[in-house]
């Protein structure tokens, strides 16, 4: 359930158009629906603004089929995140209603346009990174972000980097997606005067042991300003961006 759901709801009961046992039956399900193997948290949008997402990885396609069956009642924009195609199969089973974005390996669930405002900017370093990026840029956009998209301007290139120099500057937040060395977070933060979130990715050859030299890097980073996810958590940086364009724009308003 939305704070706008709740508000409607308390309004009809004020109005006189929703009877208390109505109302009642509508809140039962609060803060939790308990399915055995989940409990759906019908609460956390109400308490944090982002509702409670699918991580796909690692569930059965019951599993799946389960939670998706009870989860949108009260939502819209459920990120079914880390999704093959077998699990957005196993979700368009029981709600057609949904978009499959395969590079971002993410379900949108429930899909409606919302007004994105503000300025998050999502880079990475090479190509191969792109999928995480998309996770970061696709997840702050469905929570309502604006977002830009630099992808391929690694530091191997930098003059690919010092090329967006001006459109960087102009984000409330960025998200530097980058695996080998993760050398982008830092040399990023070491031009722009907003926080950088770094996510270090798995993608580089064997002694990059699977993302760990890069979030190694970015955690040692000597430019002030950055924060680490964990590995290929592209999901978890496009929330952070997210909240940080949110609090910004509220600044920004108590400011005038």
């Amino acid at each position: 359930m939305t704070p706008e759901n709740l508000k409607q709801l308390l309004e009809g009961v004020k109005s006189g158009n929703l009877t208390i046992d109505k109302a009642l039956e509508e809140l039962k399900h609060l803060p939790y629906r308990n399915l055995g193997f989940a409990r759906i948290d019908n609460h956390r949008c109400i308490r944090t603004g982002v509702a409670e997402m699918i991580y796909c990885e690692g569930k059965s396609l019951e599993q799946i089929r389960g939670i998706v069956t009870h989860l949108p009642e009260n939502h819209k924009n459920i990120l079914g995140t880390r999704a093959g195609q077998e699990a957005f199969d196993a979700i368009k089973e029981v709600l057609d209603d949904c978009i499959y974005h395969k590079e971002a390996r993410m379900v949108v669930i429930r899909p409606e346009a919302v007004k994105q405002s503000g300025a998050v900017a999502v880079v990475c370093a090479g190509t191969s990174d792109i999928p995480v990026a998309e996770e970061a840029a696709l997840t702050a956009e469905i929570l309502g972000s604006r977002v830009e998209r630099f992808y391929d301007v690694g530091v191997a290139g930098i003059h690919r980097l010092l090329d967006i120099h001006q459109q960087l500057q102009a984000s409330r937040a960025i998200v530097a997606v980058a695996g080998m060395e993760g050398a982008l977070a830092s040399v990023v933060a070491g031009l722009v005067d907003c926080p950088v979130i770094g996510v270090p990715t798995s993608i580089g050859y064997g002694a990059s042991f699977g993302g760990i030299a890069a979030l190694l890097s970015m955690l040692n980073s000597c430019a002030p300003g950055v924060s680490v996810v964990n590995i290929d958590n592209g999901f978890g940086a496009g929330c952070q961006a997210h909240l940080i364009n949110c609090q910004s724009q509220k600044n920004a308003l108590r400011a005038d």
